[in-house]
């Protein structure tokens, strides 16, 4: 019988407690609004019931005051929420990693280290540590080591170097020179390799090509490409991505985005650049160009938005694209940079490449977003052909009339046009002086777009620190555009030299203008307006029938709904909620204050009246709200 009343003991008390945590879980939940989990529950339950303990030990026991049981329960139940709302106001839930999750980032945090620790020991190596503890650029040597550092550290070093080769608006010019050394020259990953990563993606090259060139013809940080011929008989080129690059690139991210907030915080240079942002925008970007599926679907959208023959875009062939391999036509030509110009129009071509971007950017609404020499091709036939199109901007149609407008006013001279097209462009603060704004625009314009001005990377820096200045914000969008305006102004100086990308740009606002002005263009605007229009003018005369009838029977009126939006209503339902429990636990307590402060009434024990018992629990239940609003105060925004 001992024996039997032992298990049952052993399996009551655990089954017992077990109750008495999900009871608080599930009372916590509703009393603070919170999902709390279990282990922090019954943590919470084994501090909250050992204080309770020693809190209650001088209180009559419920067998001589069998009334003071609920003052009991709820003394408890607030100690252990109580403890919860701590720990949810210094660690809020889900702050804390799984179990599970620990052993993971450890070992991520120890590859990050070793890997950090490399990349410090090579910036130290090329005499860069004085310039990472915030001094100032006053070494001529700085861009030659800058490079070597980059080179060093690997693929997505190099890639941040080539990116920054063309933002002339926030480096010196000897740094960009040096940092353009680093475009394309990489050494060739090994055939044996590059091999494993094909017949992973879309099968061994014997079967799936009629011949495949092992040597790679140009290899850069990314992917290498090779010459193919399908068995279709097309020759293409077949762009395969470095082994292993993902893995490191992911993990190299991670460290850039770290220092870029280190140079943010420690560092003037950082901050007057912009570091973090620049960081954040380049990871975006390399995450899309390790995806190869991404390119290919931006040469398909920029192939189908252009009508023009003198820039070349290569044909994808869809079918043999993976995620590291991408395979598309053959072009028959050389980088501009590596190119002969001597037997070409040049400025004939510069003007084609500037006119197709622009087409690209004004019309289509889809552009190459990195038209630098190293995507570039003069073609055997004269012609020019775009490579590489993992980087793409995409612009709206509002865009693309604002851009319009900015540039008529441009041509104009107009600062007062070239104000209210830039406010279309930009997210505006509230309140702006756009007077003072619109003289800030002509003195730009009349330093940078005057007749025989040339833009250089003063003026794109100038224009940003203008928008910055007055609290604009660009979108991303036109950011892109700036950048592939600021990149393709190289390339155009590589085609032409002396090539004035202001005045050309003017020529070809004026001549979308004049497009426009034809009595075809005209007749077409104007029919689209009228088809637009044509169901509104339909439905005009009914609805001025019907607002003429309800004025003469005095039967006009108007519906207003107020909290349309549920993001109102959600505030006002929150607002109302928490005024509603500040006021029940106000209550509650006053309430409490009185009933503990009354004279006489029943008497439940020694020297306890029920007024007391009533004003014990009156108390609990207040505080118990006044927790639930200081939660609600504490807790983020975007928990549920």
């Amino acid at each position: 019988m001992e024996i039997a009343e032992f298990v049952l003991y052993s399996i009551a008390v655990p089954l017992t407690y077990l109750a008495l945590v999900m009871g608080i879980a599930l009372a916590a939940r509703r009393i603070l609004g919170l999902r709390v989990g279990l282990v922090r529950t019954a943590l919470a339950c084994m501090l909250g019931l050992s204080t309770t303990s020693a809190l209650l030990s001088g209180m009559p026991r419920p067998d001589d005051a069998p009334a003071l049981g609920t003052v009991q329960i709820g003394i408890a139940l607030l100690v252990v929420i109580s403890i919860l709302t701590l720990a949810e106001i210094i660690v809020p839930t889900g702050s804390i990693p799984p179990v599970t999750e620990w052993w993971r980032l450890l070992r991520n945090r120890i590859t990050r280290a070793r890997r950090y620790s490399r990349i410090s020991a090579i910036a130290f190596r090329h005499g860069l540590g004085p310039y990472l503890r915030g001094r100032e650029r006053t070494d001529t040597r700085l861009a030659r080591s800058l490079r070597l550092a980059l080179e060093e550290g690997g693929v997505t070093f190099v890639k941040l170097g080539q990116v920054l080769s063309t933002r002339p608006d926030l480096l010196p010019e000897d740094v960009i020179a040096e940092l353009t050394l680093l475009q394309d020259k990489v050494a060739a990953a090994p055939w044996p390799a590059v091999r494993e990563v094909l017949v992973a993606e879309v099968g061994a090259p014997e079967e799936v090509f009629a011949e495949f060139d092992e040597t790679p013809i140009a290899a850069a940080s990314v992917a290498q490409v090779h010459r193919a011929r399908l068995k279709t008989g097309e020759e293409v080129v077949v762009k395969v991505q470095r082994p292993g690059v993902r893995r490191v690139a992911e993990g190299d991210l991670d460290i850039v985005n770290r220092l870029a907030a280190t140079f943010h915080d420690r560092t003037r240079w950082g901050r007057s650049i912009g570091v973090k942002d620049l960081a954040a925008g380049f990871s975006a970007a390399l995450r899309e160009e390790l995806d190869f599926r991404v390119e290919a679907r931006n040469l398909a959208a920029v192939r189908a938005a252009s009508t023009e023959t003198s820039v070349v875009l290569p044909a994808v062939y869809e079918e043999h694209c993976t995620a590291r391999v991408l395979v598309m036509e053959r072009l028959d030509g050389k980088p501009i940079r590596s190119a002969s110009l001597e037997t070409v129009d040049r400025g004939g071509l510069a003007r084609s490449l500037l006119d197709v971007l622009l087409r690209q950017v004004m019309l289509n609404g889809v552009f190459h977003a990195d038209p630098h020499p190293g995507n570039i091709m003069l073609l055997a036939d004269g012609r020019l052909g775009m490579l590489d199109f993992g980087s793409v901007g995409r612009i709206d149609g509002q865009l693309r009339s604002a851009l319009g407008k900015l540039l008529l006013a441009i041509d104009r001279g107009d600062p007062a046009g070239l104000r209210d097209a830039l406010l279309e462009l930009v997210t505006r603060p509230d309140e702006i002086d756009e007077q003072q704004l619109e003289r800030a625009l002509g003195q730009f314009m009349a330093r940078h777009l005057s007749a025989g001005m040339r833009p250089d990377a003063e003026m794109f820096g100038d224009l940003f620190g203008l928008v910055y200045r007055y609290g604009l914000s660009i979108p991303p969008e036109i950011a892109a555009v700036f950048r592939a305006l600021a990149t393709v102004e190289g390339t155009l100086g590589a085609l032409s030299p002396g090539f004035n990308l202001v005045v050309e740009s003017r020529s070809f606002a004026e001549k979308q203008f004049a497009e426009r002005l034809t009595p075809e263009s005209l007749r077409r605007t104007v029919t689209e307006e009228l088809y637009s229009m044509l169901p509104m003018v339909k439905r005009l005369p009914r609805r001025l029938e019907r607002i003429s009838s309800a004025l003469e029977q005095g039967r006009l009126g108007m519906n207003l709904r107020l909290f349309a939006d549920e993001r109102d209503r959600s505030f006002v339902v929150t607002l109302l909620h928490q005024a509603m429990l500040t006021v029940l636990g106000a209550t509650a307590g006053v309430m409490a204050v009185l009933l503990l402060g009354a004279e006489g009434g029943p008497q439940v024990g020694a020297g306890i009246s029920l007024y007391q018992v009533f004003g014990y629990n009156l108390l609990v239940i207040s505080v118990l709200l006044g927790l639930r609003v200081v939660v609600t105060v504490f807790r983020p925004r975007n928990s549920t």
